[in-house]
């Protein structure tokens, strides 16, 4: 039977990551909307913005954690989410100044507040319920991707009709009219969806653990018996491939599909029609993390891993060459069997490091989003050099790499989870 989590803790926590990942995932289609309407940008520029974003959330991500652990994280996470809506919403007030200088730095600083909500989503998301790491872990990342999802699609449509688009009438007149009228619009119809993340804060705040919770939970947790504990050593062979696979695994997840907005406005696609289509990949990413989640609770996870990644890189490299529904079928495939892996491996991390969850998952999530950026800037710059579309199919063969790596993970990882499994109250 697959389990379904009930303790307000996780939902809190979950929540908050639909809100934060909702905010987030609106950059790519607004960047792709002020490069034509706003203020020109290229597919370098597009690149080096959202990769200067993914790399801040992921450098403070393990400092994040680490405060975390020490002292619950009630502030860093409601005040990471308020921090990441705010400054967002700010963000688009500074698009529409124009000045490219501003607008990149109110672009990336919201991803400090991302970067301070992870770590402690992702450890009480586990902790709730650690019969269940895996499973609670991916509804977790399928709430997260949900809000991936709703983000870009709910970003096209309320610019859907915020622009001029001359082109759809000098276009058909031939090269001479082309580019002739100048193409304007506005962020203002996104600007007030921030108010409903209010309750959701307000929830966090009452949910989440504060200091003196925390080390009373601290408290009662360290005397308990440490018999079996996994925590004396840590496995550094384990460790090193396990980052090498997610180094790989990033270029596509989440690396290349900050551009899928950039290759369907190539192909004439409106920003509701690539805002769909960006969601549809997200969809697909979460509903199919919370089937593999379960899986892996009960089966070795090292072939799960490897054996989705696999098949997820035919989807990336035909993606760029097709269009219309077949798109949408690949673009969903592609997001389902390269995400089904992610709430998996953050549980595999902290397992690695069972007393210092939040460290762990500050970590690793830095590890992915940073790799991510690393991405961002290296697929850009393919962009530019050799093609988009070519762009795609070289990270295809980078995710082919990285599911043979996961094959290599030791085995006795799922043994780890079954000795730090032990009950814990479900209130927070």
């Amino acid at each position: 039977m697959m389990h379904i989590p009930r303790n307000r803790l996780f939902w809190a926590v979950s929540l908050g990551h639909f809100i934060n990942d909702t905010f987030m995932s609106m950059a790519t289609v607004l960047l792709a909307f002020i490069s034509v309407n706003i203020l020109p940008l290229s597919k370098g520029q597009i690149g080096v913005i959202l990769g200067i974003s993914a790399l801040v959330g992921s450098l403070t991500q393990p400092v994040f954690g680490l405060l975390a652990d020490r002292n619950g994280g009630r502030w860093l996470g409601a005040g990471g989410v308020t921090w990441t809506v705010g400054v967002f919403t700010l963000a688009m007030l500074a698009a529409e100044s124009g000045i490219l200088p501003l607008m990149v730095l109110a672009f990336v600083v919201p991803a400090v507040g991302s970067g301070a909500f992870h770590p402690v989503g992702s450890k009480y998301a586990a902790e709730s319920d650690k019969t269940h790491a895996a499973s609670n872990m991916s509804y977790f990342f399928l709430m997260g991707q949900l809000g991936l999802a709703l983000g870009p699609a709910l970003a096209g449509r309320l610019l859907d009709h915020a622009a001029t688009f001359n082109y759809v009438f000098t276009d058909p007149l031939g090269p001479a009219f082309k580019g002739t009228l100048t193409e304007h619009g506005t962020l203002s119809p996104v600007l007030l969806v921030g108010l409903v993340a209010l309750p959701v804060i307000g929830l966090m705040f009452l949910s989440i653990p504060g200091n003196r919770k925390h080390r009373q939970q601290k408290a009662i947790e360290d005397a308990l018996p440490k018999s079996a504990s996994p925590s004396a050593t840590i496995p550094l062979l384990a460790f090193a491939v396990l980052i090498s696979m997610v180094t790989l695994r990033s270029l596509a997840q989440p690396g290349v599909v900050n551009f899928i907005p950039v290759l369907f406005q190539d192909k004439g696609w409106s920003p509701a029609e690539y805002g769909l289509i960006t969601s549809s990949f997200w969809v697909g990413s979460g509903i199919a993390g919370v089937l593999f989640g379960n899986l892996a609770d009960h089966f070795d996870r090292r072939w799960i891993i490897g054996i989705s990644m696999m098949a997820s890189a035919p989807a990336f490299f035909f993606l760029p060459a097709v269009d219309g529904a077949l798109a949408f079928v690949l673009a969903i495939a592609a997001g389902a069997l390269s995400g089904a892996s992610h709430s998996i491996i953050v549980v595999l991390a902290q397992d690695l490091l069972p007393g210092s969850r939040a460290l762990a998952s500050g970590l690793i999530l830095g590890l992915i989003f940073g790799m991510g950026a690393l991405g961002n800037f290296l697929i850009g710059w393919m962009a530019e050099t050799i093609g988009l579309p070519v762009a795609f199919q070289v990270v295809a063969g980078a995710i082919v790499v990285a599911s043979l790596l996961a094959l290599a993970l030791p085995k006795q990882q799922r043994e780890t989870v079954e000795l730090v499994s032990e009950p814990m109250p479900t209130r927070a």
